[in-house]
This record gives C-alpha cells, structure tokens and sequence, in this order.
C-alpha cells in the first residue's frame, strides 16, 4: 500500500507539538508517510503538487477545517485519473467536517482510521466571485456567518470551538441585515436576511448542526436562507446547535447543484471557517470528486 503525504499546519493545536504527535501516533501504528509542514494555502498547494507529481495519491490533512479546504482546494487543481484519497487528523479548533462522519475529533484516535482500505466517495463544492475561486469541502456562509468568522478569528485560540458561539453575538449587534437574491436550481429568495449558509457537511461553526438534512454524496446544496429582522436570531440560533430550526418560520430551505447569490449591501464570505472575499457569489456541486478515509 502506498504511503500517505502528510500535510501539517504547525500552528494548530498547542504550538510546536502537534508535527511530534502526528509523528509519534503514525509511527506507532506502523503507517508509511512523507510529511512536510505548511506555512500558508499557497505552501500547501506546492507541496501537493509536487507530491501528486511524484506519484502520491493519499493525503492526510492535520488542522482544523482551514487546513483541510487548503489541502482539497490543492487537490482539485490537480488532472487527476481518479479522484484522490483525504485523510483528516483534527488538530485545530474547528474540525466540523468530520462531525458529519461521528469521528474521533483527538489526533491519536482519528490515526487508527488511516489504516485499512475503507474510502468514502464525496462531494466537493466550488464557489467564485469577483475576489476568485475556492472548492469548499465542508460548508460556505455569508454575511452574519462570515461576521462570526472574523470575530471568532481575533479570539484566543484556547478557546477552540467556542470562539464561534461567544463571537456570534458581538458580530450580530454590529451587523447589518441587507436584501438579498439567491436562486438554488429553479428555486430562490428574495427579500431581507441574516445570513446564508451553502452547506456539503452537516455542521458548521464549532458544532452547529445548520444542515441536518445534508449529504455528502447526492451532488446537491443544502442553501439555508436565515431571513427576518436580527431579533429572530435570538429564537433562532440556539435551535441551530442541535439542528432543530427547520421548521423555523425565518428559515428557508434550498437545494440544488447550484447556486447564486447576489445582496444590496457588501456582504462577506467565509469557506470552511476561512474568510475569503464576498458576494456576488457563484457556487456549483462537483460530485464524487474526493476518496475520504473513513
């Protein structure tokens, strides 16, 4: 069997352990690997490519959410045959990818599943806008989402996944709800709104079930449209945590293998928890595009 490129941001987790953990859990269980560490998306796309042209096909990501988008966006640049192979050792403080999966969000638990040949075939998501383009593996958000981000971001990273619930609601006093035109398939809204969510996984922001009703392999968005004045968040976002808000009146329901959004006022986008340019904003489905080792 061939080895796996590990890809680490250094940064993750408690600074200058997590390379000596990732070593320590792989050698242990007897696991083939090359490792290099990464210092930003632009480094992390050069070391996949260079592996993918020495002839890897296996990749493990170790971070968080941030670190696994650099290293699927990496992947879907490159002119695959088939369709590479992403394992996720979590070490950062979001990790809400593998949620979906019930997976061990330690370290050295997430390595046992690196052995053995189990893959499972999923969707990948591309979004673009004036700013660019980015693949999304797990889920993409604007406006009050992406505030969140940008609060959350400046919060001490000891604080892990709660940055994003304590930081939403500083983000939401200072928002400003905007009109917005989003079309998914044959379908859309249009009208006021909090915020977006254009969801491939089940959860987003440290835990939030925003998408109960997502998969990951029908080549489909779950788009969930958050409407209403800033005084429904307060009803609304704690039935999130435990994806009860479905039936929410403030919340629409979206699906398609595409999208577009379009809003009156400047809103920002984030991308598995990662801030990165804004609306207007563009999104289609790549179906089976990624073998995650599960």
């Amino acid at each position: 069997m061939s080895t796996w490129q590990v890809i680490v941001n250094p940064s993750a987790g408690k600074p200058g352990t997590v390379t000596h953990r990732v070593r320590d859990a792989l050698d242990t269980r007897g696991i083939g690997y090359e490792l290099a560490e990464s210092a930003s998306s632009t480094d992390v796309g050069r070391i996949v490519a260079e592996a993918a042209a020495g002839g890897a096909r296996r990749f493990v990501s170790v971070g968080g959410d941030g670190t696994a988008n650099a290293v699927v966006d990496a992947l879907m640049r490159q002119p695959w045959d088939q369709p590479p192979t992403l394992g996720i050792l979590p070490a950062g403080s979001g990790s809400d990818f593998i949620r979906t999966f019930g997976f061990p969000r330690d370290l050295e638990s997430a390595a046992d599943h690196l052995s053995g040949d189990e893959i499972y075939r999923v969707d990948v998501a591309h979004v673009s806008g004036p700013w660019g383009d980015r693949y999304v593996l797990n889920a993409a958000s604007a406006g009050l989402g992406a505030a969140t981000v940008a609060v959350a971001n400046k919060m001490p990273a000891r604080l892990g996944s709660l940055r994003y619930s304590i930081g939403l609601w500083p983000a939401l006093a200072r928002f400003r709800p905007g009109e917005i035109e989003v079309t998914v398939g044959a379908k859309g809204f249009t009208g006021p709104a909090l915020t977006v969510v254009f969801a491939n996984g089940q959860f987003f922001g440290g835990g939030m079930n925003v998408a109960p009703k997502a998969s990951l392999v029908d080549g489909l968005f779950e788009v969930l449209v958050f409407s209403g004045p800033k005084r429904q968040a307060f009803t609304v976002m704690p039935r999130v945590m435990r994806g009860l808000h479905m039936r929410h009146p403030a919340v629409k329901r979206l699906v398609g293998d595409s999208f577009s959004l379009r809003t009156t006022t400047p809103w920002a986008l984030e991308i598995d928890g990662e801030l990165l340019g804004g609306a207007p904003i563009d999104g289609r489905m790549v179906p089976g595009a990624i073998n995650f080792k599960i």
